[in-house]
C-alpha cells in the first residue's frame, strides 16, 4: 500500500497481481490497483487529468497521461473520497508505478497531487 497527502488531498494504492490475466510463460504480468482518494482539505478539489510512470524491473519506462481517471473528473467536496480500480499489464513479475494528479480549486488555481510509489509484484517472483 502506497499513501501520500498534498495539500489535503490524500491519495491511498493498493495493487494485486491478477493471476487468471497473466501468461508469465509469454512475458504478461497483469496487475490490479484500487486508489482511493479523499479530500481531507478544507476546500472543494477537481480531479482534471492523470501522469503515471510505469517503470518494469529491466527499468524500462513508460508514462500515462491523460484527463481524469476511469472516464470521470471527480469533484472532492472537503471529507468526500473518489474510488476506482485500474489495470496495469507489464512484461516483468516485478515493477513500480507512481505518478501524480493535476488537481483544480475552486478559485481556478491548480496543484499535483502526489500518487506515491507503489510495487507490482507477482508472488512467483518472490520465491
Amino acid at each position: 500500500m502506497s499513501v501520500a497527502v498534498t495539500n489535503g488531498l490524500r491519495v491511498e494504492v493498493v495493487s494485486q497481481f491478477i493471476p487468471e490475466r497473466s501468461r508469465p510463460a509469454e512475458s504478461v504480468y497483469f496487475y490490479a490497483y484500487a486508489v482511493t482518494i479523499t479530500n481531507d482539505g478544507s476546500e472543494p478539489v477537481q480531479l482534471l487529468d492523470r501522469h503515471w510512470i510505469i517503470r518494469d524491473a529491466f527499468n524500462h519506462v513508460e508514462e500515462v497521461q491523460g484527463p481524469g481517471v476511469v472516464g470521470h473528473q471527480p469533484r472532492l467536496m472537503p471529507g468526500q473520497s473518489f474510488q476506482y480500480t485500474s489495470f496495469c499489464p507489464l512484461s516483468t513479475a516485478l515493477g513500480f508505478m507512481e505518478g501524480s494528479y493535476t488537481m483544480l480549486r475552486e478559485d481556478g488555481s491548480r496543484f499535483k497531487a502526489r500518487i506515491a510509489r507503489f510495487q507490482l509484484v507477482a508472488p512467483q517472483s518472490l520465491n
